[in-house]
């Protein structure tokens, strides 16, 4: 096993230009801070999952992972290798491009729009066996094809190989893209909200097939979700961890247990307090000053979450916090000055109601 981490993401930013419309041509377009100073690494058979609300970068990030989203600045590397450098043959290339996109497959919220409608199940997962172990047979690809549907509980094979996408339920196709991610024998898969179209009783379902079959193949995944409760379900049973995103950043990580009964950031709280199944307390106001998403064109200054954190003081409105470890024993570390007990944060005047918020 190497000892290199799968994936190091060290200090990614990703910065694109909003389109603009007929009217917009003579005018500069806005730039987007869709992820902004973001670092963390993947280890082998690791799960780390990703949450936050709709808008904080959770999937572009998920993409430059797995090399579908050039960075703007900072660096990619799988197994050691930068992403960039090997697709654009710069220096010395130890791994090529091609074998690093292999590695790393991804499985989308809607897998119908990835499948061909118009091929069965069988000839659409021939494509990456026919084109990455072109030595095999025909009968040899669709012995595996049938054994790799068993494993994923699609029986009989033979039944479900000669579907239709039509023909299955979102579950199945669901069932289907995992299926084709593995055929690659993938190091890690980006499972871009890939329960959240599926009814509530297949989720749990799904997430211990992909569990099983993380034991089985001994692969990573990244897990994309709005819902914390889905998120800590998988990392806890992984012994994963739970990466909390607020526009661009990432703004607590750890173990589950630790994010979900000792969360250190304001947002997490947040968060936390709006998942039903997760909210033991018996307090009924939003701990957020303002339920405002701030536009990720122009955030805020300092700390992003300011404009909306009730422990919010003068000072987070000067400089943004960096990851601070937590003193609890355990991988786990938050953006947030309440966790510094010598910050200038806890000499600074709270932010009123009525505060003006500043941009960066």
């Amino acid at each position: 096993m190497s000892s290199e981490p799968i994936i190091s993401v060290d200090d990614v930013s990703i910065h694109f230009e909003e389109e603009t419309g007929m009217l917009d041509l003579f005018e500069e377009p806005d730039t987007v801070r869709a992820v902004d100073g973001v670092s963390f690494e993947i280890e082998e058979n690791d799960v780390i999952a990703l949450v936050g609300e709709s808008g904080c970068g959770k999937t572009t990030l998920g993409k430059s992972i797995i090399g579908l989203e050039r960075p703007t600045a900072g660096s990619i590397k799988y197994r050691g290798q930068d992403m960039w450098d090997a697709k654009d043959w710069k220096g010395d290339v130890d791994i090529p491009f091609k074998e690093i996109r292999r590695s790393l497959q991804i499985i989308h919220q809607d897998p119908g729009s990835s499948i061909n409608p118009n091929k069965k199940v069988i000839s659409s997962l021939s494509i990456p066996l026919k084109k990455h172990r072109p030595n095999l047979s025909q009968e040899e690809r669709q012995n595996h094809i049938y054994g790799m549907l068993e494993t994923v509980g699609m029986t009989p094979p033979d039944d479900y190989a000669a579907r239709y996408p039509h023909q299955l339920s979102g579950g199945e196709t669901q069932r289907v893209a995992l299926v084709r991610a593995l055929l690659m024998n993938p190091d890690l898969i980006l499972a871009d909200e890939a329960i959240s179209a599926l009814d509530v009783s297949l989720r749990v379902e799904m997430m211990d097939l992909f569990l099983e079959l993380q034991d089985a193949f001994n692969t990573s995944y990244v897990f994309i979700s709005h819902d914390i409760s889905n998120a800590r379900y998988l990392a806890q049973k992984a012994g994963g961890r739970i990466a909390v995103m607020y526009l661009g950043q990432i703004v607590e990580i750890g173990p589950p247990e630790q994010i979900i009964h000792n969360p250190q950031h304001p947002y997490t709280k947040a968060l936390r307090w709006a998942t039903p199944d997760l909210n033991s307390t018996s307090d009924n106001e939003l701990p957020l000053r303002s339920v405002d998403i701030p536009d990720p064109i122009d955030p805020p200054s300092g700390c992003r979450f300011h404009t909306r954190c009730p422990e919010a003081r003068e000072a987070c409105k000067d400089t943004n916090p960096e990851l601070i470890s937590a003193d609890d024993g355990t991988d786990h570390q938050a953006a947030c000055y309440l966790l510094d007990e010598n910050h200038e944060y806890w000499n600074s005047e709270p932010l009123s109601e009525d505060t003006p918020t500043q941009t960066s």
